[in-house]
This record gives structure tokens, C-alpha cells and sequence, in this order.
């Protein structure tokens, strides 16, 4: 993700997707790369970062212009379904936080917004 990729005024959203999966994959792979490849086609995705360890525990951190775009894309008739078959198959538990992010820098060093 790109600092010329923020929403409005510099600042956008970000969702906190943590979780510890269950045993196997089940499908998991196929459906969480059909997640990121979709939820790229929606209005206002910015980006997607996503770690999972060898225990099942992962985060996976999409970027958002808009709390709209983030309800917009909770609302896909294809993420619910993922996010059922999630409930039933996929995770033992997970967390979800949504961010505010008002201010962005990295290294080698950007301007400061």
C-alpha cells in the first residue's frame, strides 16, 4: 500500500481481522484468495496485508477509503457467505477491529501526512 493510496485528507480505515484457525485446510486457501481478489474490485479497497504462523493464529489487515466502502463490503453477498462457512469451518475463534489510520510513515523515510 501506497501513501498516494489513503482516502481523503490522508486518513482511512483500517480492519483488523485476527483469528486462530481450525485443523486442515478445508478450502480455506482458495476461499481467502477469492476474498482478496474480490474485495480488490470493491469501491474504496486500498490494500490487504495478511500473516498467519505455523499455530493457525493469523492477521490479516484490509485498508479502506471509507466506513461505507467497510460496510458496503460487509455486506457482499459473497464475503457473507465466506464469513459462514468461516463460522462453521475455518476458525476457532477471531476478532474484528476497525481503525481509524490518521497518519501514515515508513521506512526508507516518506513525508510525513
Amino acid at each position: 500500500m501506497k501513501a498516494t493510496d489513503q482516502g481523503e485528507n490522508g486518513e482511512y480505515y483500517a480492519v483488523i481481522f485476527s483469528s486462530q484457525r481450525t485443523d486442515g485446510d478445508n478450502g480455506y486457501v482458495r476461499m481467502a484468495e477469492e476474498m482478496e481478489r474480490l474485495a480488490a474490485e470493491q469501491p474504496g479497497f486500498i490494500g490487504v496485508d495478511s500473516v498467519r504462523d505455523a499455530s493457525g493464529a493469523g492477521i490479516t489487515i484490509s485498508y479502506w477509503e471509507s466506513l461505507e466502502a467497510i460496510a458496503n463490503w460487509k455486506r457482499d453477498e459473497a464475503h457473507l457467505a465466506a464469513q459462514r462457512r468461516g463460522k462453521q469451518d475455518w476458525y476457532r475463534d477471531y476478532k474484528v477491529r476497525i481503525c481509524k489510520v490518521e497518519r501514515e510513515y515508513s521506512f526508507p523515510m516518506e513525508i510525513e501526512r
